[in-house]
């Protein structure tokens, strides 16, 4: 039934309040742990579309001449809001997502403040550059694009509406912000937040809804950009949309990553960080490790210190700070990684652990291993989105970067190795956009994030994401006369 703490006061947030228009199809919001509807809110008709949008629009040119120091000193206040909540925001990401509250207390709504604090700072440092050319000079501005649209993922809905949110507004940019449909609570906190601050009415709002309703945003002739967080057929259908406009976009899509381990690694590190890359948000994070290539002299001594490990999991409750691994975010999405599992058997890999549904009300499936999977088999060529790791053997250095590359995908890719000479070249030689040395899946705010290939393109976070909602005006100025041949 629905529950009062998680009902939001209306589906949409447009103009600096909320907004109803249950026209639209109404959208259940189910709590994965249960299965329970706990709140239902309502796809943009639209009217509401229309409204966000001229709202965006409208309130950009004044948004954008507040000086950058200005706009940084609002997100800030922001970032201090979000970090006095951060308890409530972390519950609702729990109802929203199924994640673990031991989970989302530490990496959800702090990620997001720190994304919102980050750019805050880096504001008043966006500026162009001055050329000399002889007696003339040429100056550049980085101004904003105009009305951007972000389109979030459901797995971490709270961070990825910051993420996309603070390097915008702190440019100048103005935002229509759609999160996914299966987890839409968690925005409009960010946009009640950010609006609390000081945010002015039209600058950041939330609409509801589907890919009908994020391709009627995307396709309208006032957005200059669109920032997507999704799946590679998701990013195709947003791309070739947004194309047809000649709009700016960043696209953060899936993968399918190595984490390489060398029998010189430190091996509890190297077991730690596989469980990171894997079995975080119950798996359901685009840049996890799913492919674990072992060095064959510590193979048998890694799978038996993960599967010793995994007697850790305890499964539950999300909203219980001791449990500490939850359920996936739907029944489809439990279905999706079951089906897979099944097929992993089928094709001959040994399930050294898990595998198994979780009976019971809520969408839980264990932490799942496989080993003896060779390069071939679909579960090491395919994103799965669930907590299913696939354990791979390996002789060189050279045989495992040439497998580690073998695929469609670029997002991340891992190496635990003593050999920092040898680590170094495997960041060199890996295909993927972010890379992680005796660590795996860190996201500061401070470091670009992003993919290669078909996991997508642009970055965001870092000094790199101002490029993307930006851009460069040369302005020629002559202190001379102007000749001309007639």
């Amino acid at each position: 039934m629905q529950s009062k703490k998680t009902q939001p006061q209306a589906s949409h947030f447009i103009n600096g309040r909320y907004v109803e228009d249950k026209a639209g199809t109404a959208i259940p919001v189910i709590y994965p742990a249960t299965g329970e509807v706990i709140a239902t809110v309502y796809s943009a008709t639209p009217a509401v579309i229309e409204q966000a949008l001229a709202c965006a629009q409208a309130a950009q040119k004044e948004w954008a001449a507040w000086t950058a120091t200005e706009r940084g000193r609002v997100l800030h206040r922001a970032a201090e809001i979000m970090r006095q909540r951060n308890h409530e925001l972390s519950v609702l990401e729990t109802y929203d997502t199924g994640k673990p509250y031991q989970e989302t207390s530490v990496a959800d709504a702090t990620s997001a403040a720190d994304a919102l604090e980050y750019f805050g700072g880096l504001a008043a440092s966006i500026t162009g550059e001055y050329i000399q050319l002889g007696n003339d000079f040429v100056y550049t501005r980085r101004e904003p694009l105009g009305v951007c649209v972000g389109i979030g993922a459901w797995n971490y809905p709270t961070q990825i509406a910051a993420w996309k949110a603070a390097p915008a507004l702190a440019c100048g940019n103005t935002m229509v912000f759609k999160p996914s449909e299966i987890t839409p609570l968690c925005a409009l906190q960010v946009a009640e937040i950010l609006h609390e601050a000081g945010v002015p009415a039209g600058v950041y709002n939330v609409v509801q809804g589907d890919g009908l309703v994020g391709a009627s945003l995307v396709t309208d002739d006032r957005v200059a950009k669109v920032s997507l967080t999704g799946s590679v057929p998701t990013g195709r259908k947003v791309y070739a949309a947004a194309a047809e406009g000649i709009r700016h976009v960043t696209m953060e899509l899936g993968g399918k990553s190595p984490i390489v381990i060398f029998d010189d690694a430190h091996l509890e590190n190297a077991v730690s960080g596989v469980i990171l890359g894997n079995f975080y948000a119950s798996g359901q994070v685009c840049s996890n490790g799913t492919r674990v290539f072992v060095q064959k002299g510590i193979k048998a001594a890694f799978l038996d210190r993960l599967t010793e490990r995994l007697k850790g999991v305890n499964m539950g409750d999300p909203q219980d700070p001791a449990v500490n691994f939850g359920p996936l975010v739907s029944a489809r999405q439990r279905d999706i990684v079951t089906a897979y599992i099944k097929k992993g058997v089928e094709e001959g890999a040994r399930l050294v652990a898990g595998g198994q549904v979780v009976d019971g009300a809520g969408f839980f499936v264990e932490p799942t291993v496989f080993a003896e999977v060779s390069d071939n088999m679909v579960i090491a060529r395919e994103e799965i989105f669930g907590p299913v790791l696939c354990v791979l053997d390996f002789d060189t250095e050279e045989e495992v970067l040439a497998r580690a590359n073998d695929t469609l995908f670029g997002l991340a890719a891992g190496v635990f190795t003593a050999d920092l000479g040898r680590a170094h070249r495997m960041a060199a030689g890996f295909e993927a956009g972010t890379c992680y040395i005796n660590t795996y899946n860190l996201a500061p705010v401070e470091a670009p994030f992003g993919g290669s290939k078909l996991s997508g393109v642009g970055r965001e976070n870092s000094k790199a994401a101002i490029q993307h909602y930006t851009q460069v005006k040369g302005v020629y100025v002559a202190m001379g006369d102007v000749e001309a041949p007639f």
